[in-house]
């Protein structure tokens, strides 16, 4: 009788050892830096944030050449001037770094909300790609292998671009 117990408790251990091992979850990895870097959208994206950057440090160049020339000129006039007009030159000189300030910070923020419009849908995009790739080949879980330590899985990166189509 207690090796009939003992023979029970073993197949229900070696059932439930066995129904653990096939339990456990498929997992994967892609690397989603890797993607976005060489995603053709990605690229058109960087050209026109580029451009755009471009475009305002041309016009931030030009406000501080201006206002250089302006603080040199009154420089050296400020000997032969009134002291009103050398006040009111001073002003002028603080609203213009107040200008270049105001303009460096928003033409930043600017940037940085251009960046995240055109990234944002790509991402999405990617995303979209990774789950439907990762569930045609019967995954569960996929993990972003750009920051694993040991990625020894399957990696599904070339499989996502293929589907993005590049």
């Amino acid at each position: 009788m207690k090796q009939i117990k003992t023979l029970l408790i073993a197949a229900v251990l070696l059932i439930g050892a066995s129904q653990t091992i096939t339990a456990q979850a498929k997992m994967a990895h892609v690397d989603t830096g890797e993607i976005m870097a060489k995603m053709p959208a990605m690229l058109d994206a960087q050209k026109q944030l580029e451009a755009l950057s471009k475009t305002y440090d041309a016009e931030y160049k030009k406000m501080v050449d201006e206002y250089q020339t302006k603080l040199k000129k009154y420089e050296t006039e400020s000997a032969t001037v009134t002291d009103a007009v050398n006040a009111d030159r001073s002003k002028e000189v603080q609203d213009m770094q107040k200008r270049i300030v105001d303009y460096r910070d928003n033409a930043q923020k600017e940037l940085q909300q251009k960046e995240s419009d055109i990234v944002k849908p790509l991402m999405d995009k990617v995303k979209a790609s990774i789950q439907k790739v990762g569930k045609a080949k019967g995954f569960q879980y996929i993990v972003d292998g750009s920051s694993l330590l040991l990625a020894d899985g399957p990696n599904l990166t070339a499989d996502v671009k293929k589907d993005l189509g590049f």
